[in-house]
């Protein structure tokens, strides 16, 4: 892995302003992904993002707020060279934990602002930052300067289950102890913004028909897999959150 300095160290890069990824990329928010459960949690993004990634297997990846490094982790000595941009330094993100790999590069930047030209990079990623950026079109803008083929996005889906987890946030909170607010947005918000700057042909894969909240609460993740598996047989997965969206770039 090699570690770039950014072009600049522009003032927004105050601890103050929500760039989205300050509570993400810190070691405290992987303990969410530990455990059998949390390794299902994972497995199953990972499966999705692959699928998505799938018609460039030796492309340039940018990925935005990846201090979580749960993007990288799954591209290790891929053929495909990831750089992972976040607001924090290495050394407070997940990616100082990852082992060296020629493929992987990180850089400090403000993530508003990317200091890389149009179309650098033939797809961009960004995972657990839609939920809590401050200017969701602005983001997404800046996403899709970016992306010479596409952006895959994940967000968590406004529906019924949503805005029940929402009213239960305390209860939601005892369980998963560290959780904290977070946007929801509908499909439509998302595919209307990457639409305006020239991307479309939306692909969409719902990860969960039941909220990942109550998956941790049972602590089984053998249950989890089942009751997964068996809602997606009945077409329900559909319906579920969080969801990983994909557009590309009109020819």
């Amino acid at each position: 892995m090699t570690v770039d300095s950014p072009v600049s160290q522009p003032a927004a890069l105050s601890p103050s302003v929500p760039f989205g990824d300050e509570a993400s990329a810190r070691p405290a928010y992987a303990r969410r992904f530990s455990g059998p459960t949390g390794a299902f949690f994972l497995d199953v993004q990972s499966d999705a993002l692959s699928d998505l990634l799938a018609p460039w297997p030796e492309a340039s990846v940018l990925d935005v707020g990846g201090g979580h490094g749960q993007v990288a982790r799954m591209m290790l000595n891929s053929s495909r060279d990831v750089t992972v941009a976040s607001s924090l330094e290495l050394q407070e993100t997940q990616i100082a934990t990852l082992p060296h790999a020629p493929n992987l590069t990180f850089q400090r930047h403000d993530l508003t602002r990317l200091p890389y030209a149009d179309q650098s990079f033939d797809v961009v990623v960004s995972i657990r930052m839609l939920a809590h950026v401050a200017d969701i079109p602005a983001y997404l803008t800046e996403l899709a300067r970016l992306a010479r083929h596409a952006v895959i996005v994940d967000f968590a889906r406004t529906g019924r289950l949503t805005r029940l987890s929402n009213r239960l946030f305390a209860l939601k909170k005892a369980i998963e102890k560290d959780t904290r607010p977070f946007q929801t947005q509908t499909s439509a918000e998302i595919i209307d913004t990457l639409g305006q700057h020239g991307f479309g042909s939306p692909e969409l894969r719902p990860q969960f028909a039941l909220p990942m909240a109550l998956h941790r609460a049972v602590r089984s993740a053998p249950l989890s897999k089942g009751s997964e598996a068996a809602l997606a047989a009945l077409g329900l997965r559909r319906f579920g959150s969080p969801v990983l969206l994909r557009m590309t770039r009109n020819r």
